[in-house]
C-alpha cells in the first residue's frame, strides 16, 4: 500500500516538474491577506474571450488557458485595481505580492513580465507628474516588448486627458517592430480620428447595441444640451452623476440627450440598476469592460468619464465632477 501512495506522488511530482505544454500558457501565484475570494482576468488582444474567473484557496491560485499566439491579459482584483499579465504558448509565470499593497507584485517567468516588474517599482518611486515620462521612455526604449502596447493603453489613452496625439506617435513606432500585431493596427485606425476628441472638437463616430436591445450613436445626443457619461455601479462619482442626470432629465426632457456607457463586468448587475433607478435613456453595457469595442472607439479611459456636447454636437467640457456637471447643464438652459 505504501508504494502505492509513494508511486502517486511520484506521478504527481513529474506531471508538475513538466510544466505547461507548448499549446497552453498558466499562472500561479500566492497573495498574502487574501485567505480565501476570487478575482478576474481578460485579455485585450484575444488571449481568451470574455472574461474568466479565478479562485483563491488558502492564498493560492492556479490559472491555466490554452493559448497559441503571445497574449497580454489583465488581472481584476476585488479592489478593481488591475495588473497586466504577458502570456505566452508554453510559459508559467509566478504571482506574488500581498493583497493590500497590489503595485509592490512581482510578476517573473518571462523577459517581458521581468522588464514590466522592474518598471512597475520605479514607477511606486515617482511622483505621478513623472510617470508619464517615465512610461514614454520605456516604450520608446522598447518598441518591440509584449509591454510596451498595454502601457500605451493605460497611460496614453486610459486617462482623464489621453493624449491621442502622443499615442498615435508612438503607435507608428511600436508598429515599425511589431507590424502584424492586430491591436496596434487597429489603434493606428482609430487614433486618426480620435485626435479630434477633445475639447471643441466633436466625438467620433460610433454604433452599438444598448441593454435594450437598441441601436446608439452619435445620433442619439440630439438635445440641447448632451451628455456622454461612463459609470459603473461599484464607482461612487459616476452613480452620482447618474443620480443628478436623472433628476436634470425629469426637469428638461427631450431637451436634455444623454447616453450612457457603464463598465460593469455583470450585464444583468447593470440592468438591475437601471430598472431600481428607472433609467429611461439608452445605456451601453456587453459585460467586456476595457475589452469592448466601444472603449476603443471613443477613447474611453476611466471611471467616471463624460463630456458635455452642446446641440452642435461640439464638446464643450469634458470630465466634470457631479456637481460641476449639474451646474453647466443648469447654467446652459438659463442661457
Amino acid at each position: 500500500m505504501p508504494s502505492k501512495v509513494y508511486l502517486l506522488l511520484a506521478s504527481l511530482f513529474v506531471l508538475t516538474a513538466c510544466g505547461v505544454d507548448g499549446d497552453h500558457f498558466r499562472m500561479e501565484g500566492r497573495l498574502r491577506n487574501m485567505n480565501q475570494g476570487e478575482f478576474w482576468v481578460y485579455s485585450i488582444d484575444g488571449g481568451i474571450d470574455g472574461i474568466d474567473t479565478i479562485k483563491v484557496r488558502d492564498g493560492r491560485f492556479i490559472y491555466e488557458t490554452p493559448l497559441r499566439m503571445p497574449a497580454t491579459f489583465v488581472i481584476v482584483f476585488p479592489n478593481y485595481s488591475e495588473q497586466a499579465v504577458f502570456a505566452r504558448p508554453g510559459k508559467t509565470i509566478t504571482i506574488k505580492g500581498d493583497a493590500s499593497h497590489m503595485k509592490e507584485m512581482t510578476i517573473t517567468g518571462t523577459s517581458d513580465n521581468d522588464d514590466m516588474t522592474k518598471l512597475r517599482m520605479e514607477l511606486n518611486r515617482l511622483m505621478p507628474p513623472e510617470v508619464p515620462g517615465a512610461i514614454e521612455t520605456f516604450i520608446r526604449e522598447n518598441p518591440e516588448s509584449q509591454a510596451s502596447p498595454y502601457l500605451l493603453q493605460r497611460y496614453f489613452l486610459q486617462n482623464n486627458s489621453p493624449d491621442y496625439k502622443k499615442a498615435y506617435e508612438l503607435v507608428e513606432m511600436m508598429l515599425k517592430e511589431q507590424p502584424d500585431h492586430g491591436m496596434l493596427v487597429k489603434w493606428q485606425q482609430e487614433l486618426k480620428g480620435l485626435r479630434n476628441n477633445a475639447r471643441q472638437g466633436k466625438l467620433p463616430a460610433f454604433s452599438a447595441t444598448d441593454v435594450k436591445g437598441r441601436s446608439v450613436s452619435v445620433a442619439d445626443l440630439n438635445g440641447k444640451v448632451n451628455v456622454l457619461t461612463v459609470w459603473a455601479s461599484w464607482n461612487f462619482n459616476s452613480t452620482d452623476t447618474q443620480r443628478r442626470l436623472l433628476k436634470l432629465k425629469k426637469t428638461y426632457g427631450s431637451k436634455l440627450g444623454v447616453v450612457s456607457v457603464c463598465m460593469d463586468a455583470n450585464v444583468r448587475e447593470c440592468k438591475r440598476t437601471l430598472e431600481r433607478d428607472s433609467v429611461a435613456w439608452k445605456t451601453v453595457c456587453d459585460g467586456r469592460m476595457w475589452q469592448s469595442p466601444i472603449v476603443g472607439k471613443l477613447g474611453i479611459g476611466d471611471v467616471p468619464m463624460n463630456w458635455l456636447l452642446n446641440e452642435k454636437g461640439i464638446i464643450v467640457e469634458r470630465n466634470l465632477s457631479p456637481q460641476e456637471m449639474e451646474e453647466k447643464i443648469n447654467k446652459q438652459f438659463i442661457n
